[in-house]
């Protein structure tokens, strides 16, 4: 096991393989968010993007009770997860919603239990999600005089408007199955088949060329913020690049000769 993080941290590292998982290592808490946490996952995901040999990455909690139950309240509003430092250009979870944006690297929430609050814009802001079929979704901040401000903006870009609108205001939460039917996760299986799910999803993606998936999910967020006019301008200058890398040459020379690729990642 190659971690950056010890055992003793909230936060574990660790490369399994080509897929570097990171684990919200606070189960007292519930795998709460404070700006140690937030800061320790930006670390993660930033060394999976730079390193040539990671192929996906995985998010998940400690225990099977929450896979984060967002901010960590403790300590109150004052002085807590809602404290802003006005000398700093962007708050922390700012900063970690913008890595995993710009991460070039699919990144799959395991949701292993509840998610809450800033959890759900951390699952929102995954390319993809399994989840265990006894998780419940939501964001309850109504009920303490709050509204899900800072994760909105990840959550427009997944949840149907209405179903947004009714889970922030209301701060009930959804079951697995009614997040799955509104594509807030992919998979909603047993707790026992969760990791199996998991593995399976992530042969689909360790076997494809990783080259092609980088520059995917580069052009998938780049082309969401376009009209369709500038999407298609976009698309047309990006076909022969793409086409132009070993791994494309590669790919279409493996379908020529009836072979499995042999990927380069360049």
């Amino acid at each position: 096991m190659n971690t950056i993080e010890s055992t003793q941290q909230p936060v574990l590292v660790e490369m399994r393989g080509a897929v570097q998982w990171i684990t919200i290592n606070r189960d007292d808490r519930r795998n709460a968010l404070n700006e140690n946490v937030v800061v320790l996952i930006d670390r993660g995901i930033e060394a999976a993007g730079n390193n040539p040999d990671c192929r996906a990455v995985v998010i998940t909690g400690a225990g099977v009770r929450a896979f984060c139950a967002g901010a960590d309240l403790q300590k109150g509003v004052q002085g807590g997860a809602f404290d802003v430092d006005y000398s700093q250009p962007r708050h922390y979870l700012v900063d970690l919603f913008k890595r995993m944006r710009s991460c070039r690297v699919p990144i799959i929430a395991r949701v292993n239990g509840h998610v809450m609050a800033g959890g759900i814009g951390i699952l929102c802001s995954c390319d993809m999600a399994v989840a265990s079929d006894d998780a419940l979704f939501g964001t309850p901040e109504t009920k303490i005089g709050l509204i899900p401000m800072m994760i909105l903006p990840s959550m427009l870009r997944i949840i149907p408007e209405r179903k947004l609108m009714e889970m922030c205001i209301t701060g009930e939460p959804y079951t697995a199955r009614e997040a799955l039917e509104i594509g807030l996760v992919n998979y909603a299986v047993p707790r026992a088949d969760l990791d199996e799910k998991l593995e399976w999803l992530l042969g689909r993606i360790l076997d494809k060329s990783p080259t092609a998936i980088r520059i995917g999910k580069q052009a998938f967020h780049a082309m969401r913020d376009m009209s369709v006019e500038s999407a298609l301008e976009y698309a047309q200058v990006m076909v022969p690049s793409m086409a132009s890398t070993q791994d494309a040459r590669e790919g279409i020379t493996a379908f020529q000769e009836k072979r499995k690729p042999v990927w380069t990642g360049k």
